[in-house]
């Protein structure tokens, strides 16, 4: 699954009259970059959720024939559901047993899903997040397991969820890349109050300690934010070194 539907509000004025997922690096939207990621690593099956000029990647993606993949659509037009709702609202593609990726439109990594993938399948997790040590004000705290207990903001002291206290040194810190792989086991957790909008961290943060999180920290990974202008130019640059 590919989260396109966002506003681009860091991306102001190219969001004005274009989705964030069609705004263009090295000479390709972001949407195809990741898409062509996907599929040269073996994805054949795609899930697209659409909010913001939802039309036009609907247009784009029937103009380059889907890529050659069976690519659906998840419409939030009518209500944006962030990425928690949006997994959710989804879940009608994901019905089997078959655990699925999910990747942020405006990450540019070197990582090797297909290993990625491999390595939620191996674990039996019912989520695995993939996380590294680049410097940031927010963080997700990790025991020697890799099972997720926590999340700090460093700049406000704020803690999740409620009762987690934040003691330096007893967890393993890392930023969360906006790529993780979940197994359909994850619906089981939100059934109850988990409907209409919500984030998917929250929700991870609410549920750390009944379903399995855990981490894949790959010390070679190599990564990059597109959806903000300062880093567009960045990411050109990236994408020629990969």
């Amino acid at each position: 699954m590919i989260f396109a539907a966002g506003l681009g509000t860091r991306l102001k004025p190219l969001t004005d009259h274009t989705p964030k997922a069609l705004v263009c690096v090295a000479g390709r939207p972001m949407l195809e970059h990741v898409i062509l990621k996907l599929k040269a690593e073996g994805f054949t099956e795609i899930v697209v959720n659409i909010h913001h000029f939802g039309q036009q990647i609907i247009d784009f993606l029937e103009a380059n024939r889907h890529f050659g993949l069976n690519i659906h659509i998840s419409d939030e037009r009518d209500q944006l559901l962030d990425t928690g709702g949006g997994i959710r609202k989804a879940s009608m593609f994901f019905q089997g047993n078959e655990p699925f990726l999910v990747h942020n439109v405006d990450i540019l990594s070197n990582m090797d899903l297909k290993a990625l993938y491999q390595h939620h399948l191996d674990e039996k997790n019912d989520a695995t997040l993939l996380v590294s040590e680049r410097i940031t004000t927010r963080y997700l705290m990790f025991d020697d397991t890799g099972r997720l207990q926590g999340w700090l903001n460093t700049k406000t002291g704020e803690t999740k969820p409620e009762g987690f206290i934040y003691r330096p040194g007893q967890y393993k810190e890392y930023a969360f890349s906006g790529i993780h792989v979940l197994s359909p086991s994850i619906f089981h957790y939100m059934k109850g109050r988990w409907t209409g909008k919500f984030s998917i961290m929250d929700f991870y943060l609410q549920n750390c300690h009944k379903a399995m999180l855990k981490s894949c920290f790959s010390p070679d990974l190599r990564l990059i934010d597109i959806g903000k202008p300062d880093t567009l130019a960045q990411a050109e640059r990236f994408i020629n070194t990969m």
